[in-house]
């Protein structure tokens, strides 16, 4: 429950901070951004995606009301929220940073969103990003210099043998199209605990910019 609060308390902080004066702008120092046109530029990026269902990129700033609802009923508290800093026009709107808390796909936040800015779907139409391996890295990839064989990415995915595959020489595949973009496999990723990988993981999560998800067509997203 502590932690609940302090997630609801940290959206309105960030919410309030936004808005605070009647504009977005007024509520931020310019000069603290390294380039004004973040301000307008989406967030989103790499590791750093939306919560499941979410709408196009183009209409989520509109869409979304800033309620913190979805935050409030991850039990994972895997769902945060922009500031003005960092989020610009999009401050106030959730994300996931999936190499911090990745998303475990319970669902939750798209039965409370009011606006349809995230739309229920099943857990496989989920379509949050993609995986992306790196095989440079990859302990498994790169069995011949390491001589070991991992297969966490493919024992952790919620879609084990559909979006995560194994090849003939037991290496993970990533099949593009059924995967959720969840981040479970990223999180658990083990290569960053090899000196010479320099702390990084050899899974990243390329985020969707908009994938149309089934009965749901673009022109009702406009209309909504």
């Amino acid at each position: 429950m502590k932690k609940n609060i302090r997630t609801r308390r940290e959206f309105l902080k960030v919410t309030l901070g936004a808005f605070m004066g009647g504009t977005l702008f007024s509520a931020c120092n310019l000069s603290d951004l390294k380039n004004p046109k973040t301000m307008v530029k989406s967030p989103i990026r790499t590791n750093i995606l939306r919560p499941p269902g979410a709408v196009s990129e183009e209409y989520f700033a509109q869409k979304c009301i800033r309620c913190g609802r979805c935050g409030e009923v991850c039990p994972y508290h895997c769902i945060k929220y922009f500031d003005v800093k960092n989020g610009g026009v999009f401050s106030g709107t959730p994300y996931i940073d999936v190499m911090e808390i990745p998303c475990y796909l319970c669902m939750k936040c798209v039965h409370v969103c009011p606006t349809g800015s995230l739309i229920p779907c099943a857990k496989e139409e989920v379509r949050m990003g993609v995986a992306v391996i790196n095989r440079q890295i990859c302990v498994t990839w790169q069995q011949d210099k390491t001589g070991l064989m991992c297969k966490t990415c493919f024992n952790v995915c919620p879609f084990s043998g559909i979006a995560i595959k194994i090849d003939h020489d037991f290496r993970p595949y990533i099949v593009e199209e059924n995967c959720t973009g969840c981040g479970i496999c990223a999180y658990s990723c083990i290569a960053d605990q090899y000196p010479e990988n320099n702390g990084k993981k050899a899974i990243t999560i390329a985020p969707i910019r908009w994938k149309k998800i089934k009965n749901i067509k673009l022109e009702d997203i406009k209309k909504s």
